[in-house]
């Protein structure tokens, strides 16, 4: 059988959000999806925690000043059968394109524990790779939980073989590399607006935009995949919302460096235009057939490692607060009875991967 190469174009949404309002900036999703399934894209690609926005106060003021933006961010945070993601999945399904959707996701194990997590929806709606920030990285910090890798996996589309990785996961090889020995063809990296670590005009600030161009072009590079890269915005509304709570960090919000949404080829070449100051959509065309000659020169999951040397192993189960063993009711057959335990034995149907209990995440 000969091997295909599949071609599409597509999209890269530099966008805002609307500031911690979930189902607003679903709304904004959703007409984005639009405009970009109207000018041909397949793929769609949002920043991190786009729904609904990045908790940037964590960096511009003291932890004991954001109890306030965090209980909001708590009460925003979605699960995926919750109506803002619904909404999107539907968007896409009716538009007949792939999804990258960064969101704060919430769980129903506790009212305050919240992930940076990232969705690859498919063009049915279906929810084809569900992954949450394995380490937040810095102050976020203080206000995400730590992920576990049962989204460390790249899906099989009619667009080719699509990872994705949340900000400065793309700053671990490891991470890069699991996703590289599946055969990842196309890349999805999500970003927010800015990421200051120092105020603006002291040395060593952090040039985000640099970062991204530094990590965004390592994995193009070393992976030989497309590397789609999608920022944040910041905003008047969301300046707006950060200074009123600190007049201060109007300073840093407006000095530092924004960042960057763009695409890039297996040869490291940004393909299409770049986006950074100004909101908006860019567009680039993909050919995944271009991955394959760079692979003659360093193919890192091919004949260009040692495998007798290095052993990596990736755990994807996925970690739980509790695993609850059910009672057998008294007058259950024996046979029942030990399905039952066998079950519970395993962590319940709650404990499965999304792989292996489709129905929960492809019911619209």
């Amino acid at each position: 059988m000969t091997i295909q190469y599949p071609t599409f174009k597509a999209a890269a949404c530099h966008a805002s959000s609307v500031f911690l309002d979930a189902e607003k900036t679903a709304e904004k999703a959703c007409d984005l999806i639009a405009e970009a399934a109207k000018a041909g894209a397949e793929l769609v690609a949002f920043p991190e925690s786009f729904l609904p926005g990045f908790p940037i106060w964590a960096a511009l003021q003291a932890p004991i000043y954001n109890h306030g933006f965090f209980r909001a961010l708590v009460s925003q945070a979605q699960k995926i059968s919750d109506p803002s993601i619904r909404a999107i999945r539907m968007a896409a399904r009716r538009h007949g394109v792939f999804v990258s959707l960064g969101f704060t996701e919430g769980t129903d194990a506790s009212v305050g524990c919240i992930w940076n997590s990232n969705l690859l929806i498919g063009d049915d709606g279906a929810v084809l790779n569900h992954h949450r920030k394995l380490v937040p990285t810095f102050y976020e910090k203080l206000v995400w939980a730590s992920g576990d890798a049962r989204g460390l996996r790249v899906a099989q589309t009619r667009l080719g073989k699509v990872g994705m990785l949340i900000c400065g996961e793309n700053t671990n090889p490891l991470a890069r590399y699991a996703l590289m020995a599946q055969g990842e063809q196309v890349h999805v990296s999500s970003y927010p607006p800015i990421w200051p670590t120092r105020p603006p005009e002291e040395e060593g600030a952090y040039d985000l935009r640099r970062a991204i161009e530094i990590r965004a072009g390592a994995h193009a590079f070393e992976a030989k995949v497309f590397n789609i890269v999608a920022s944040g915005f910041v905003d008047a509304a969301m300046r707006e919302a950060l200074s009123n709570a600190n007049k201060a960090s109007l300073d840093i919000i407006d000095g530092s460096p924004r960042g960057v949404s763009m695409v890039l080829d297996p040869s490291c070449n940004v393909i299409g235009d770049t986006l950074s100051e100004h909101e908006g959509i860019l567009y680039a065309d993909i050919d995944t057939g271009k991955c394959v000659e760079p692979k003659q020169f360093h193919d890192v999951v091919g004949y260009y490692n040692r495998f007798d040397i290095f052993d990596l192993r990736v755990n994807r189960t996925p970690l739980e607060p509790a695993h609850f063993v059910e009672a057998v009711v008294a007058d259950s057959s024996e046979a029942e009875s030990r399905r039952a335990i066998q079950l519970n034995g395993n962590g319940g149907e709650g404990h499965r991967p999304y792989q292996e209990a489709p129905e929960i995440y492809s019911s619209l």
